[in-house]
């Protein structure tokens, strides 16, 4: 067996192009498991490269225009293959009036490098799933689902339901998710994204998104999300719980953080320990709580 050069293709493949949604399940439809989807392909080139995968067709989803597209009558829907980059200057532009996704933008801008900003897509980040995926948490705060359409069939998952396992989520061989949606925020929401890793460009050792909705003081509903610390990207249910209904301070954000750090599953591998990634997320759900409150109030 020859040895693995990163520079090159080794496995032989047919190029797919199609230029309709359709057309895409129709190919996934015929080829089934030999076939992989490619939006930016900033996760499966590398993977090809290094001869961890070797489909047998490759279904490029660059010409469908209805994927690129970002949609917001009330809700919001984007497109799957919309890259980072192109989302980042959406949500960045949006007017005073118009509701903003503030946690999500900030995963957007701190999503490794420029180049791969503007080549990774958001559903490419999604079926993945990595733990370590910067814009799930912020969607699992934003209650956000997912399209899932075959050749014959349509559903809608919630995205609380998407990830499985590292690596595995819901989605069929013959499926393709085709768009997030993203329900409208109630009035005096906020939200917030904070993330920790080694360098700028690299994978998180551990993030947290937080949605807060605020009636005066007190928090009416909350979102807390993580991602780095379990097998999956997660919300953590206990510490929403203790959090909505009591007036906000920094003392209760403080008790919210540990609370969530108690929920969390994380391991030891090369970017972090266990015991760090439980002493940082502590800290990075107080400091989203406490931008996410300030935020609720504009």
């Amino acid at each position: 067996m020859l040895p693995t050069n990163t520079h090159i293709l080794f496995p032989e493949f047919e190029y797919h192009a199609p230029t309709t949604i359709y057309e895409a399940t129709e190919l996934l439809a015929q080829y089934g498991d030999d076939a992989r989807i490619m939006a930016g392909g900033t996760d499966l080139l590398v993977q090809m490269k290094m001869e961890r995968r070797e489909p047998s067709h490759i279904i490029s989803l660059q010409r469908i225009h209805a994927l690129h597209a970002i949609s917001q009558n009330g809700d919001i829907a984007i497109g799957a293959a919309t890259s980072i980059r192109a989302l980042f200057q959406h949500l960045s532009n949006l007017p005073p009036s118009t509701f903003r996704l503030t946690a999500l933008a900030e995963a957007c801008n701190w999503f490794s490098t420029v180049q791969i900003m503007y080549m990774a897509t958001l559903g490419g980040n999604l079926c993945n799933a990595s733990p370590a995926a910067d814009t799930a948490p912020c969607l699992l705060v934003y209650d956000a689902s997912v399209t899932l359409k075959s050749k014959t069939n349509e559903r809608v998952v919630p995205l609380t339901d998407f990830f499985l396992a590292p690596g595995k989520t819901v989605l069929r061989a013959e499926e393709l998710l085709t768009h997030i949606q993203i329900p409208r925020p109630a009035p005096n929401t906020g939200s917030g994204f904070i993330k920790i890793s080694r360098v700028a460009a690299d994978i998180s050792q551990v993030c947290a998104a937080v949605k807060i909705v605020r009636e005066g003081n007190v928090v009416r509903d909350a979102r807390i999300a993580l991602g780095s610390v379990a097998p999956t990207p997660f919300r953590a249910v206990n510490a929403k719980t203790a959090l909505v209904g009591e007036t906000f301070t920094p003392e209760l954000a403080e008790r919210i953080g540990k609370i969530a750090a108690q929920e969390i599953q994380p391991i030891d591998d090369v970017r972090a320990t266990r015991e760090y990634r439980q002493r940082v997320a502590a800290v990075i759900v107080r400091d989203a709580l406490l931008k996410a409150w300030e935020r609720s109030l504009s």
